[in-house]
């Protein structure tokens, strides 16, 4: 059996206010043509099919768009709610939608209920808060180890019962993932982290949550999102396992890189080094987080960059020299409004505001003493 692992699609999200909702159709045709080309049986999509519990109809309508052409292509597709999703939105109608061979695990309480596929069970844990399942499990400890592990031995009494390869699809943070900036915090008391032998059993663990594609062991990876959610994950290759399990269970796992609209990436420097440097004519159509390094801040930063770097999203500045480049406090005390807006100008940028922006200053004191006379 051939099975793809996806996960983290994060369908609706926005890049530092740039919608990525036609970099995320992208992604999907190019996960049709794979399932195609390389005669996939099983789609399985480890959590985070979207990015809010109350995703956009857009984002919705593509998840619709992606699940249909799965159908037509004659694929069974397993997919589990993940922590940015609402389990009981996402998984309406399972049982409906089941006979249609797209199968959503979103409910904790039927973890130990295999979707079936030739003589493969595959396994859903959607992501378990572990405060909300504490109860029901009677679990003497309120961390997310306690609330997988109650899973996976629920998944292990079931497996006893039956012969036959299994798959199982999580959404947790496995001990010695690396995660990146884009993934929201799941820690409870500080304890987040499962152990990768929680695992233990299975032919195939496939896991969502981080962003990065990772081998835990040979039998449990990440896939990764299918596209870059943070500038942390500039370098990162995206993608999907492509998982051969044979009769034997587990065989060997490929990943298959996805399509990339628009890289990623992090540039530093001095401004007129970024404009001038024909080395970094390769990064003019990515979107970009600029650091800059100038002693003095330059004016029209972020006006000058995207002149050349247009996609240029993110800019902060790093002034070379550190501690001594650092704004201190003015006086403020007794001293006229405009002065103090002068002086902070003059310790931010490291030079006196010129004519212009001194009438800009002065004008702006004006109107704000005027409102204030009149309230």
């Amino acid at each position: 059996m051939r099975v793809l692992h996806t996960s983290d699609w994060h369908l609706g999200r926005s890049f530092h206010r740039e919608s990525l909702l036609a970099a995320q159709g992208v992604f999907v045709d190019h996960l049709i043509e794979t399932v195609r080309s390389e005669r996939v049986d099983v789609v399985v999509v480890s959590g985070d099919v979207y990015d809010r519990a109350l995703p956009s109809v857009d984002a919705v309508e593509l998840c619709n768009q992606a699940l249909s052409r799965l159908v037509d292509a004659r694929v069974r597709t397993v997919l589990i709610s993940g922590n940015h999703d609402s389990a009981r939105r996402l998984g309406f109608g399972a049982e409906l939608i089941d006979a249609a061979g797209v199968h959503l695990r979103t409910d904790p309480g039927r973890v130990g209920e295999p979707v079936v596929v030739d003589d493969v069970a595959f396994y859903g844990i959607p992501y378990l808060e572990p405060e909300l399942v504490r109860v029901a499990w009677e679990l003497s400890e309120r961390t997310h180890t306690a609330a997988i592990g109650h899973a996976m031995s629920l998944i292990r009494a079931d497996l006893a019962r039956r012969a036959g390869r299994s798959v199982v699809l999580a959404h947790a943070f496995v001990t010695g993932g690396h995660g990146s900036d884009s993934e929201r915090d799941i820690s409870v008391g500080g304890v987040a982290h499962v152990p990768v032998r929680v695992f233990d059993g299975v032919d195939y663990a496939a896991l969502g949550h981080l962003h990065g594609r990772q081998r835990m062991s040979d039998t449990v990876r990440y896939s990764g999102s299918p596209i870059a959610y943070s500038f942390s994950e500039a370098g990162q290759v995206k993608g999907s396992w492509l998982v051969d399990l044979g009769p034997g269970g587990f065989e060997d796992a490929v990943f298959v890189e996805a399509p990339v609209p628009r890289p990623v990436a992090r540039l530093t420097g001095r401004i007129d080094d970024l404009l001038s440097s024909p080395g970094h004519a390769r990064h003019e159509d990515h979107w970009l987080q600029v650091t800059l390094v100038d002693r003095i801040r330059p004016k029209g930063a972020m006006e000058r960059l995207r002149a050349r770097f247009p996609h240029t999203l993110a800019l902060s500045f790093e002034p070379e020299g550190g501690p001594e480049n650092t704004v201190t406090r003015p006086r403020v005390a007794g001293r006229a409004e405009i002065d103090v807006a002068l002086d902070f100008v003059r310790e931010v940028r490291g030079e006196a505001a010129d004519p212009e922006e001194t009438r800009l200053l002065r004008e702006a004191v004006e109107a704000s003493r005027a409102k204030e006379a009149m309230a």
